[in-house]
């Protein structure tokens, strides 16, 4: 049985119907659905979900002006769906704190393979990585509470965020490209045209650095990617 409660937020019943369908025969068993935005706002604000499918064109409201609403209440991963596909749909759906981004038409399939996967990297972080503190300059990220303080304030970060942050964390000092950071931490062939990983540093750098338009910590190797300077102790405990 699998145990994470999953939202899935679209107007069109067909669509619900489907996904149900096949998530229910992948053993999920706690699936909530909701075909306006004001109902799905309802449902965050009074369960907790590991996931949200979360349609962007909706009746009511659309799905880009709730997903901050969402992100006040949970820090479950989100999936844009929609049939939006541009770079600037995409790039905004990230910096309004999506998770992933899948359009319309879609592989049912390929949505279920990509829940799977994300909800096997919470599971290793939640297990594996469960007792570990990393402590880079004003940069502090505790893995058994999923908290990130910086210079002794807490900050709150969406789910790939965060992963993307623990993933330097355990790597400091060496240099990522794009491609490398794309099938590490979310686990997919990178296909060379994905601004992801760029809008994602983009949001990291604005939650951890002083300056993000100078970066001291998440910086820039010009021509090769990107890494995590240490210019502080790092303490680990497992």
């Amino acid at each position: 049985m699998q145990a994470a409660r999953l939202l899935i937020v679209d107007d069109e019943t067909a669509i619900l119907h489907m996904l149900t369908t096949i998530l229910v025969k992948e053993d999920f068993q706690y699936i909530d659905t909701a075909s306006t935005a004001e109902e799905a706002l309802s449902l965050c604000r009074t369960r907790r979900y590991d996931l949200i499918l979360l349609d962007v064109m909706l009746p009511d409201r659309n799905g880009f002006e709730i997903c901050p609403l969402i992100r006040e209440n949970t820090n479950a991963t989100i999936f844009f769906l929609t049939a939006k596909s541009t770079d600037f749909d995409k790039l905004s759906g990230f910096a309004l704190g999506a998770d992933d981004y899948i359009t319309k038409p879609f592989n049912p399939l390929e949505v279920v393979a990509r829940i799977h996967a994300h909800l096997r990297r919470q599971k290793g972080l939640g297990t594996i990585q469960s007792h570990t503190i990393y402590q880079y300059g004003q940069i502090h990220l505790d893995t058994t509470s999923a908290e990130v303080i910086v210079k002794g304030e807490k900050v709150e970060l969406p789910a790939q965020v965060f992963q993307l942050l623990l993933f330097f964390c355990k790597h400091p000092n060496q240099v990522f490209s794009k491609s490398q950071l794309y099938e590490n931490v979310w686990g997919e062939e990178f296909l060379g045209e994905d601004n992801t990983v760029m809008v994602h540093i983009r949001k990291l750098r604005e939650k951890v650095e002083t300056n993000p338009s100078n970066p001291l910590h998440i910086i820039t190797v010009r021509g090769l990617g990107y890494k995590l300077v240490s210019n502080g102790e790092n303490h680990e405990h497992t």
